[in-house]
């Protein structure tokens, strides 16, 4: 069961491509001589990005300018993938909110649990439509280590990742056999490895630097458990100690103190 390699037809979809996670791991596919299919809200930096990729590494890449959270724009990007090969498929895009869920706005809410949930679940059987067939391919969905426990003022967040989580780790199991690689990415805090003082959160400011994961060691780390067909990765320190204790320790003591740090960041 390889790793797909690079050809001239084939293609590594990222989603979320236009910032963080999804951004760094398209740069290192495409630094690694892989074809991307970028998607993300914003056209412009999409376009940039991809120029900059294209002249960089001699790739193609495909603008997809599209707002996963919206049915339709989800329908058009399944039609893009069904006119081309993906090999290589990164879910990365997604969105939180931060508060109680009663007082949330519930547009936010629903394009929230769209964006994370439904459009990963579309996309994650659309290409495993190409791909089990093939008998080859490589499929990273963005969880989260904050789904693996019940996070007051965090609820649809977590709600979301639980999901993905879950989905993710059962396919792992379900596609053993069938020469696609499928790994679950599920991060704790990821930043910058700069993060200027006024635009630093309270976690930026507690947390000290070393402990944080920035989202190029968070891209390489990924892409390795990827090829090895890892089961779940978790990078970083501060990730994977946040991943053990949400992991082990008690919820009904967890969950309260969780809640109120996350709090704070509404």
């Amino acid at each position: 069961m390889s790793f797909p390699s690079p050809s001239h037809d084939s293609y590594a979809l990222i989603t979320g491509a236009s910032q963080g996670i999804g951004e760094a791991m398209a740069r290192d596919f495409a630094k690694a001589g892989y074809n991307l299919i970028v998607v993300a809200r914003r056209k412009d930096v999409l376009e940039a990005l991809a120029a900059e990729l294209e002249q960089a590494h001699g790739v193609e890449v495909i603008v997809a300018a599209h707002d996963l959270s919206v049915a339709e724009d989800v329908d058009e990007l399944l039609a893009l993938i069904d006119d081309h090969q993906v090999s290589i498929c990164v879910n990365s895009a997604g969105i939180a909110s931060f508060g109680p869920f009663m007082e949330q706005d519930w547009n936010y809410e629903t394009n929230q649990f769209n964006l994370n949930a439904t459009a990963v679940f579309r996309i994650t059987k659309a290409v495993l439509d190409q791909m089990v067939p093939r008998g080859e391919g490589a499929l990273c969905n963005v969880g989260s280590a904050a789904g693996n426990v019940p996070i007051p003022n965090n609820a649809t967040y977590v709600f979301t990742k639980a999901g993905v989580n879950a989905f993710t780790e059962a396919l792992h199991y379900e596609l053993k056999k069938t020469g696609v690689h499928c790994t679950l990415l599920a991060p704790g805090p990821v930043r910058d490895a700069v993060v200027p003082e006024e635009e630093q959160s309270i976690v930026d400011k507690v947390v000290p630097d070393f402990l944080w994961t920035t989202y190029e060691s968070c891209s390489a780390e990924t892409i390795e458990a990827m090829m090895k067909n890892r089961r779940r990765i978790t990078p970083g320190p501060l990730s994977k100690a946040m991943d053990f204790v949400s992991s082990f320790a008690p919820r009904g003591a967890l969950a309260p103190v969780m809640g109120w740090f996350y709090a704070k960041m509404g």
